[in-house]
Protein backbone atom coordinates (compact mmCIF):
# COMPACT_ATOMS: atom_id res chain seq x y z
CA UNK A 1 0.00 0.00 0.00
CA UNK A 2 2.83 2.13 0.48
CA UNK A 3 4.23 2.02 -2.23
CA UNK A 4 0.71 2.62 -4.17
CA UNK A 5 0.90 5.96 -2.07
CA UNK A 6 4.15 7.02 -2.91
CA UNK A 7 3.51 6.54 -7.00
CA UNK A 8 0.44 8.74 -6.52
CA UNK A 9 2.83 11.69 -4.75
CA UNK A 10 5.06 11.16 -7.61
CA UNK A 11 2.50 11.75 -10.42
CA UNK A 12 0.81 14.77 -8.43
CA UNK A 13 4.07 16.47 -8.29
CA UNK A 14 5.70 15.10 -11.23
CA UNK A 15 3.28 15.04 -13.92
CA UNK A 16 4.46 13.46 -17.11
CA UNK A 17 2.35 14.39 -20.29
CA UNK A 18 2.36 11.82 -23.47
CA UNK A 19 4.18 12.38 -26.40
CA UNK A 20 2.68 13.04 -29.48
CA UNK A 21 5.36 13.70 -31.63
CA UNK A 22 8.20 12.11 -34.02
CA UNK A 23 8.92 8.94 -31.99
CA UNK A 24 13.13 8.67 -31.83
CA UNK A 25 14.86 8.38 -29.04
CA UNK A 26 16.61 12.19 -28.68
CA UNK A 27 13.01 13.25 -29.07
CA UNK A 28 11.77 11.26 -26.43
CA UNK A 29 14.56 12.38 -23.78
CA UNK A 30 14.67 15.97 -24.66
CA UNK A 31 10.69 16.37 -24.34
CA UNK A 32 11.21 14.39 -20.71
CA UNK A 33 13.87 16.85 -20.16
CA UNK A 34 11.77 19.90 -21.52
CA UNK A 35 8.82 18.75 -18.95
CA UNK A 36 11.12 18.20 -16.22
CA UNK A 37 12.59 21.75 -17.19
CA UNK A 38 8.67 23.10 -16.77
CA UNK A 39 8.07 21.23 -13.63
CA UNK A 40 11.36 22.82 -12.48
CA UNK A 41 10.07 26.62 -13.56
CA UNK A 42 6.21 25.91 -12.24
CA UNK A 43 7.93 25.82 -8.87
CA UNK A 44 10.50 28.54 -8.73
CA UNK A 45 8.16 30.96 -10.30
CA UNK A 46 5.28 29.81 -6.80
CA UNK A 47 8.31 29.89 -4.74
CA UNK A 48 9.13 33.97 -5.79
CA UNK A 49 5.81 34.44 -5.85
CA UNK A 50 4.92 33.32 -2.01
CA UNK A 51 8.22 35.64 -1.13
CA UNK A 52 10.06 32.55 -0.05
CA UNK A 53 12.77 33.11 -2.86
CA UNK A 54 13.94 36.30 -3.80
CA UNK A 55 13.50 37.60 -7.56
CA UNK A 56 17.07 37.23 -8.15
CA UNK A 57 17.41 34.15 -7.15
CA UNK A 58 14.36 32.79 -8.95
CA UNK A 59 16.00 34.30 -12.27
CA UNK A 60 19.69 32.61 -11.72
CA UNK A 61 17.90 29.42 -11.12
CA UNK A 62 15.66 29.62 -13.91
CA UNK A 63 18.56 30.43 -16.50
CA UNK A 64 20.60 28.23 -15.08
CA UNK A 65 17.85 25.47 -15.82
CA UNK A 66 17.35 27.46 -19.22
CA UNK A 67 21.04 26.88 -20.00
CA UNK A 68 20.66 22.85 -18.99
CA UNK A 69 18.10 22.53 -21.40
CA UNK A 70 19.70 24.06 -24.31
CA UNK A 71 22.61 22.35 -24.00
CA UNK A 72 20.64 18.98 -23.92
CA UNK A 73 18.92 20.33 -27.11
CA UNK A 74 22.55 21.04 -28.77
CA UNK A 75 23.67 17.33 -27.62
CA UNK A 76 20.74 15.52 -28.80
CA UNK A 77 20.74 17.27 -31.90
CA UNK A 78 17.13 18.39 -31.80
CA UNK A 79 16.51 21.68 -33.99
CA UNK A 80 19.37 20.97 -36.62
CA UNK A 81 16.48 20.23 -39.60
CA UNK A 82 15.23 23.28 -41.67
CA UNK A 83 11.49 23.18 -40.24
CA UNK A 84 12.18 23.66 -37.03
CA UNK A 85 10.11 25.52 -34.55
CA UNK A 86 12.45 25.57 -31.46
CA UNK A 87 14.63 28.28 -33.93
CA UNK A 88 11.68 30.84 -32.94
CA UNK A 89 12.56 30.60 -29.20
CA UNK A 90 16.49 30.92 -29.06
Amino acid sequence: MENSNQRDKEKLLYPHARYYGQIKPENLVFNANLQEFSQKVSYISCLETSGKLAPQEAYDKIKALWKQLKRSKKELGIGNGSSDITKDIT
